[in-house]
């Protein structure tokens, strides 16, 4: 029965080509600006670690002084401070867990010829491989017992193994900085999490870090690092400055991996005992105010979908809205100018159901051509979006769930346009149409 009905669609397309090529070409615009924004925000909102994102936890403490101001914060502070991200590594209270910084090194090739350059790094301690899953080439990552030592160790991604050495094969060469020699114990493949959930200060989509080095070693040779910093009180450290171990400023990140909630629980409590130890301590003096948020959470309290880019979504949800409106009157016209044929064959005995189905059909072939340009329109715009200079545009992809959400939002909106049309198509009277043929 469907192919009954499908034939009649087609020969029904044949006879009005103007007016069916515009509908088609009226949902295919609008299900193109969906797709484009929907596609990018899909990439934008998705899980960055999905395997482990409820098991990798960000911790907050709150540990700023009183000041002038009667108000505090509802927030704790988004980042630790180092004396507080070194305690509560040293005390191990999760099944893992790792402190970071993001930097930036100068690197120094061989050669009299090669010129040094800049490469990004991370400094980090040995739990970060496998917590979050860095893959690696060859080699292996540095242990803690190289963190105690500070030791001179460094992984490094693949691309810039070739560009030094030539080769991906770097395992026991060495990496040459003005503030010492590292040798290299492993090459990292291409991990690119979007976003870069575990360090949200510095760049929050995009970049591939060429050097991962101890935490410890990088504060020993003093290393410059890069991202937010957020300071207070009085700092007497002559040697680091704000870096230094006591100095009163939040600039580095902490992730614990917990297995469970029952451990999720327990460390959340720990990370309360600690607050109130610090305060009776007279380090803290603000209320105890902790926080331990999930991967998926943690993204969702800094907001980390652009606002332009839901903007730009529900616009484009509201100009489909529009362009469903518009086939609804171009499919009413249609249907309409079909009375006498629909007349006779409700007359020759097709029921009220018979037409509804047909007419169905009709407007459900329209939106899969439109769906099917539709693709077409959505694949441009997110090539355009690429181009654009905003570091999470390159993102910007079509894979097959987008695939198939093309093609079944198309189908919804056709169905949906042609609820109306149908509807008053059945309700044509047989015996009226028969009186004036």
């Amino acid at each position: 029965m469907f192919g009954y009905y499908l034939q009649l669609a087609l020969r029904s397309f044949a006879r009005n080509k103007v007016l069916t090529s515009l509908m088609v070409l009226t949902i295919a615009v609008g299900i193109g600006a969906t797709m484009t924004t929907l596609a990018l925000y899909f990439v934008l909102s998705g899980d960055p670690i999905p395997h482990k994102s409820a098991q990798l936890f960000y911790p907050q403490l709150e540990p700023r002084s009183l000041g002038k101001d009667a108000t505090l914060d509802k927030d704790p502070l988004p980042q630790m401070s180092r004396y507080d991200a070194e305690e509560l590594l040293r005390q191990r209270r999760g099944d893992r867990q790792a402190l970071m910084s993001g930097g930036s090194l100068t690197l120094q090739p061989g050669g009299n010829i090669a010129q040094p350059f800049r490469a990004s790094a991370r400094y980090t301690s040995a739990d970060f491989f496998p917590m979050f899953d860095v893959p690696l080439l060859s080699g292996n990552a540095w242990s803690k017992k190289d963190d105690d030592e500070r030791a001179r160790v460094a992984v490094i991604h693949r691309t810039l193994a070739s560009r030094l050495f030539g080769t991906e094969e770097a395992v026991g060469r060495e990496l040459r900085l003005p503030q010492g020699t590292f040798r290299v114990i492993g090459v990292s493949a291409d991990w690119k999490p979007a976003p870069r959930f575990y360090d949200l200060s510095n760049q929050r989509y995009g970049g591939v870090e060429q050097v991962f080095l101890p935490f410890s070693t990088s504060r020993d040779l003093r290393l410059d690092t890069q991202g937010s910093m957020n300071c207070w009180g009085v700092n007497d450290d002559p040697i680091e400055g704000n870096r230094g171990l006591n100095a009163p400023c939040a600039w580095l990140q902490y992730w614990v991996e917990l297995d469970s909630p029952q451990k999720a629980a327990d460390y959340l409590k720990y990370l309360a005992d600690y607050s109130d130890a610090q305060r009776a301590n007279g380090r803290f003096e603000r209320p105890t105010n902790v926080r331990l948020s999930n991967v998926m959470t943690w993204l969702d309290f800094n907001r980390i979908v652009p606002n332009d880019v839901r903007l730009q979504m529900w616009l484009a949800f509201g100009f489909l809205l529009v362009c469903m409106i518009n086939t609804v009157s171009l499919l009413l016209a249609k249907f309409l100018r079909r009375s006498g044929e629909i007349g006779v064959r409700r007359s020759l005995g097709a029921s009220r159901r018979d037409i509804f189905k047909q007419c169905l059909v009709e407007a459900g072939t329209i939106g899969l051509l439109g769906g099917v340009i539709g693709l077409g329109f959505a694949a441009i715009g997110l090539w355009l979006i690429r181009q654009q200079p905003d570091e999470y545009a390159r993102l910007a992809h079509m894979d097959l769930t987008t695939l198939w959400l093309t093609f079944a939002l198309a189908l919804l909106v056709s169905l949906l346009a042609g609820l109306l049309p149908a509807w008053r198509a059945m309700r044509i009277p047989p015996a009226l149409q028969l009186k004036s043929q």
